[in-house]
C-alpha cells in the first residue's frame, strides 16, 4: 500500500524513489524503505497530487485489490477455525487488543446488539453489511473481562444463525489472538476500533499499525489517537465521545448516574435488559448479571458504569452511522485511507527513540570501530 501510494503522489516531483530502490523493497530493507516512502509521500502530498492519487485508486479499485488479498486470507482462517462466512465486501470493523473494561470492547458488542435490535424491528432500514471482528485476551482472574469475551461470542451465536438478516451482520471472535493473525487482521481492516475512555489509555500501538495499512479510526480522543488526529485531520478520522477533561471531572464531582439514561433512552434499556433476559443465555439467564451490574449499580464495582460506556453509547452510534455513509464514498474513502498511511510514518521507532536520545536522555552518538 505504502508503495503504490509512494508512487503515485510523487508522480510530478523529483524521482526520489527509483525503480531499483522499489526492487529492494524487501525483507529486512522493508522498514526502512516504506518509512522512507511514507515521508515522500507525505512531503508531496498537495491537492493536486492527492487528487491524481485518490482517483486513481477509487477510479480502479486499487485499494480493493490491495486489500483483497488480506481480505481472503483473513476470511479463510475465519472460515476453517470459526465455521463463519464472510462478506467480502461489509465493512471490515475491528477492535484487537487486550481485553480490558476501559478498552470498552463491551460499548462495541452492546452497539452491535443495539443494530441487530434495529435491523429486526426494521428490516428494510438502509444498512451496508457489516462484519465486526473482535479480538482479545483476557487475564485469568479477570470476570467481567472473561464475561465479555462469552458475551461477544453468545452474541455472534444469534446473530450469525439468523437468516432473516441475510448476512447483513457478521460477528467473530477471534481466538488465541496473537502476531500472526495481526498480520492479516491489521491488512484487512477497513475501521480500527480504538474506544477507550478518554484519560485512560496511555498510548496504544495497534491504531498505529491500523494506520499504516489504510484503516480509519473510529475512537475517543485519547492515547495516540490525539497524534493520529493532529497528522490526518478530523475529517479522516471518526472521533465521538466525552474529552479527557470531561470524564476527569465527572469523576471528580461523582455526577454521573447511568440509571439515568437507562431510563430515559429504551434502546440502551432494550440492550441491557436483554443481558439479564436470558435472549443471548437462554439457558442461564443470569450469565451476563454481573455486566449489567456494573453499568447501572455498585453491586459488582465500585461506581457505576466506571468507564462511561452509556453516557458515550449514543455518540458511539452517531460516529458509527458516519462510518457507514463515508464507506459507500469510495473516493472520499480513498483519499482518507492515503492520507492516514502517508502520515503514518511519525509513529516510526526510530523516530521515537531518536526524540529520546535528543531530549530525554540527552545521548551523544558514538563511533563504534568494527575492525
Amino acid at each position: 500500500f505504502a508503495e503504490g501510494i509512494a508512487r503515485f503522489v510523487v508522480k510530478s516531483e523529483e524521482p526520489v524513489l527509483d525503480e531499483e530502490l522499489l526492487k529492494r523493497l524487501r525483507l529486512e530493507e522493508m522498514q526502512k524503505q516504506v518509512l522512507s516512502m511514507l515521508e515522500v509521500a507525505k512531503r508531496a502530498l498537495n491537492e493536486e497530487s492527492l487528487e491524481l492519487a485518490t482517483s486513481v485508486f477509487a477510479k480502479d479499485n486499487l485499494l480493493d485489490e490491495i486489500n483483497a488479498e488480506a481480505t481472503a486470507v483473513l476470511a479463510e482462517y475465519i472460515k476453517e477455525h470459526n465455521d463463519i462466512e464472510l462478506d467480502p465486501r461489509s465493512i471490515f470493523d475491528v477492535q484487537v487488543k487486550r481485553l480490558h473494561e476501559y478498552k470498552r470492547q463491551l460499548l462495541n458488542i452492546l452497539h452491535v446488539m443495539y443494530l441487530y435490535n434495529e435491523l429486526k424491528e426494521h428490516p428494510d432500514m438502509e444498512f451496508y453489511p457489516r462484519t465486526f471482528i473482535f479480538g482479545a485476551k483476557a487475564a485469568a482472574g479477570y470476570k467481567n473481562a472473561k464475561l465479555t469475551i462469552k458475551l461477544i461470542n453468545s452474541v455472534a451465536d444469534v446473530i450469525n444463525n439468523d437468516k432473516s438478516l441475510d448476512g447483513k451482520i457478521r460477528v467473530v471472535f477471534i481466538e488465541d489472538y496473537r502476531v500472526s493473525i495481526a498480520e492479516w487482521i491489521f491488512a484487512a481492516a477497513d475501521v480500527s476500533e480504538q474506544i477507550s475512555t478518554a484519560s485512560k489509555e496511555a498510548s496504544g500501538t495497534g491504531n498505529m499499525k491500523f494506520m499504516l495499512n489504510g484503516a480509519l479510526t473510529l475512537g475517543t480522543m485519547d492515547g495516540a489517537n490525539v497524534e493520529i488526529v493532529e497528522e490526518v485531520g478530523e475529517e479522516n478520522a471518526f472521533i465521538f465521545g466525552m474529552s479527557s477533561d470531561e470524564v476527569i471531572a465527572h469523576e471528580r464531582n461523582r455526577d454521573y448516574d447511568p440509571m439515568q439514561i437507562f431510563n430515559q433512552d429504551q434502546d440502551i434499556r432494550k440492550v441491557l435488559m436483554q443481558l439479564i433476559n436470558g435472549f443471548y443465555s437462554p439457558n442461564d439467564p443470569e450469565l451476563f448479571r454481573d455486566l449489567y451490574n456494573s453499568l447501572l449499580n455498585t453491586q459488582c464495582t465500585q461506581y457505576a458504569d466506571t468507564y462511561f460506556i452509556l453516557k458515550d453509547f449514543r455518540s458511539y452510534v452517531e460516529a458509527q452511522k458516519r462510518v457507514m455513509k463515508a464507506y459507500q464514498d469510495e473516493t472520499g474513502w480513498a483519499k482518507s485511507a492515503i492520507l492516514n498511511v502517508a502520515h503514518s510514518g511519525k509513529f516510526s521507532s526510530d523516530r521515537t527513540i531518536q526524540e529520546y536520545v535528543d531530549d530525554i536522555w540527552k545521548l551523544k552518538k558514538i563511533t563504534v570501530d568494527c575492525e
